[in-house]
Parts: structure tokens; C-alpha cells; sequence
């Protein structure tokens, strides 16, 4: 029989972190730049890089952002149990 982890059981369950900040960096791109190459307003690129109070994340930005940045959607979010 397959056991499951259950939330019900745990109170720490993790969280997953915006790293849109360091795959920007690296890359040398800015927040200015990547608005202009993927068309999404800088206001929302900047929540992302400073990753305030993300709740949804939003595919379709998720996709201009590997587009452009040329990575991975496990580049950008990455899941932690131990934060």
C-alpha cells in the first residue's frame, strides 16, 4: 500500500521560491530589458524578481520568461521543504 504525505498531518509543508531574480542576473538582463522583450509590464517583472507575495504564478508569463531568458521553468521556481 502507497502512503501519502498528508497537510493534515504536518505543519511544515515547504514553499517554492521565485529565483527569476538570479537567473536575470546572470544572465545580465534587466527588469527594464526583459518588459520590453516579452511585453509584460515592468510592475509585475518586478514582483516576480524581488518575489513579493507571489501566490499564483501565472504560465504564460512563466513561458516569456524561459522563452527570453533561455531556461527552464526549474530554473525560475524552485520547491524547498526546509526554507
Amino acid at each position: 500500500m502507497c502512503e501519502y504525505n498528508s497537510l493534515i498531518k504536518i505543519k511544515e509543508y515547504g514553499k517554492v521560491v521565485v529565483k527569476l531574480a538570479k537567473i536575470m542576473d546572470n544572465s545580465g538582463i534587466s527588469r527594464n530589458k526583459l518588459s520590453q522583450l516579452t511585453g509584460i509590464k515592468y510592475s509585475v517583472i518586478d514582483r516576480y524578481y524581488r518575489s513579493d507575495n507571489i501566490e499564483r504564478v501565472d504560465l504564460d508569463l512563466l513561458a516569456k520568461f524561459c522563452y527570453v531568458l533561455d531556461c527552464n521553468v526549474s530554473d525560475i521556481l524552485e520547491y524547498k521543504l526546509n526554507f
